[in-house]
């Protein structure tokens, strides 16, 4: 396979987090009425555009496009792991208590002990920015 087609794969896989990202957050506030706290909304404000600049790169099959995306990604990795350890840190919880109409430290979702909203979404930006990363390093090396 060849290295633009191996790219466009990247961008393709990169878009397709962005976009279940998103409509993720959009099912837990619009479907199951979720009310989303101060920093969910900071997540989403990181997340959103995502869809866009890889959207964007992929159909123009140009990464230095996405550039954005990796700085958007690489907050929104910092946002969500802080926003996680409120919920999960006792020494952190009350921090969380006082973020706003929702408070911080509220977890809607607790699935398996450990999977959070916010995990859900560091994972996505994990993935975005790694990935990115990786795609990267390889058109560096040609």
């Amino acid at each position: 396979m060849d290295n633009s087609k191996k790219m466009e794969n990247f961008l393709l896989g990169i878009w397709g987090v962005a976009v279940i990202a998103t409509a993720g957050s959009l099912f837990f506030s619009e479907v199951l009425k979720y009310e989303p706290c101060e920093l969910c909304w900071y997540q989403r404000i990181l997340m959103y555009p995502l869809v866009i600049i890889y959207g964007t790169a992929l159909f123009n099959k140009n990464l230095a496009t996405a550039l954005p995306g990796l700085l958007l990604s690489g907050i929104g990795m910092c946002v969500s792991t802080y926003h996680y350890f409120i919920q999960k840190l006792p020494a952190l919880n009350e921090v969380g208590g006082a973020c706003g109409l929702v408070p911080c430290n509220f977890q809607y979702v607790n699935y398996f002990g450990f999977i959070t909203i916010p995990f859900m979404a560091g994972t996505a930006f994990i993935l975005i920015f790694v990935t990115h990363l990786i795609l990267l390093k390889q058109a560096r090396g040609k």
